[in-house]
């Protein structure tokens, strides 16, 4: 597909982790992006506009937004999240509130940030939402690029790690042994970047990841970073709600093959991507306040 690359990529949820890599890989390529926020006028929607980024704003909520938003643009990248009130309802609803917008406003290539294993009936609740998504981006008149993150690797920032007595303790709720596929924010926004550029990928769509270790292996690689001794410690699926879509998810883990990622794919869109090593190094992540 030929992208007129000197139109603006319209990013949406521009301010987020996300979104704010696309911006960051389309950046670093010297292309003109749109932002598209809530509020334009925060400070990180004001941090985007320093940096020469276009700042619109736009509300899944409000349709004729986003529609004004996307006029004239070489593409356009959106992500879904569960958040609020509405849970996984409400995220395809958003989805499809914001590809019927691109539809309306005549985006030429949509890049759609899903999940891995969206295609493969996973049965968990926010990988089927936005399976909804993408089969509703299917039945449109519109190209569309499917880019399937696995695991991300900043989950491990907010939850999952302790220091104890001195050693850093893993808790998830699979079994050691069980290789977990993963993936950085960062890269996710290289490759999405990538599609965006080239006008989409081979086969319209990729599942990615950059790493993929077991319980042990993360803590091992913890250890390495920070010199602590670390162990890795597995929860049951009760600690996270037995019905709960957190348990969904890693009972999926569990029952090999989950993630499916193309490893050899995903590195030559992106040759530096990141394995979880790595992220900690260029996070310069530090262990969490002791307990």
């Amino acid at each position: 597909m030929n992208i007129d690359t000197t139109k603006p990529f319209a990013v949406f949820g521009a301010t987020g982790s996300q979104g704010g890599a696309v911006i960051d890989a389309l950046l670093d390529e010297g292309r003109s992006v749109r932002a598209l926020v809530r509020n334009a006028t925060s400070q990180r929607a004001q941090a985007l506009a320093a940096r020469g980024v276009e700042v619109r704003p736009a509300d899944a909520t409000e349709p004729e937004s986003v529609v004004a938003a996307l006029q004239d643009v070489a593409g356009f990248f959106f992500m879904t999240t569960p958040a609020g009130p509405d849970g996984v309802e409400g995220e395809t609803a958003q989805g499809v509130a914001l590809a019927t917008a691109a539809v309306a406003a005549g985006v030429p290539h949509v890049v759609f940030s899903s999940v891995g294993g969206a295609d493969r009936d996973s049965g968990v609740p926010h990988f089927e939402s936005k399976r909804r998504v993408e089969e509703y981006l299917q039945r449109q008149d519109i190209p569309t690029t499917f880019v399937r993150p696995v695991f991300f690797m900043e989950n491990f920032l907010s939850r999952g790690i302790s220091v104890e007595a001195g050693t850093i303790v893993v808790r998830k709720p699979y079994p050691d042994g069980i290789p977990v596929q993963m993936i950085a924010a960062r890269d996710i926004g290289i490759v999405a970047a990538r599609a965006l550029v080239d006008g989409g990928l081979p086969g319209g769509e990729l599942e990615i990841a950059g790493d993929e270790l077991t319980g042990s292996q993360i803590a091992r690689a913890l250890h390495e970073r920070t010199g602590l001794p670390a162990r890795y410690d597995a929860l049951p699926l009760e600690a996270v709600g037995a019905e709960s879509d957190a348990a969904a998810m890693f009972r999926w883990f569990s029952e090999l093959p989950a993630y499916q990622a193309d490893f050899d794919r995903t590195r030559a869109l992106d040759p530096d991507v990141l394995s979880f090593r790595g992220w900690l190094d260029a996070m310069d992540w530090q262990p969490p306040q002791p307990h």
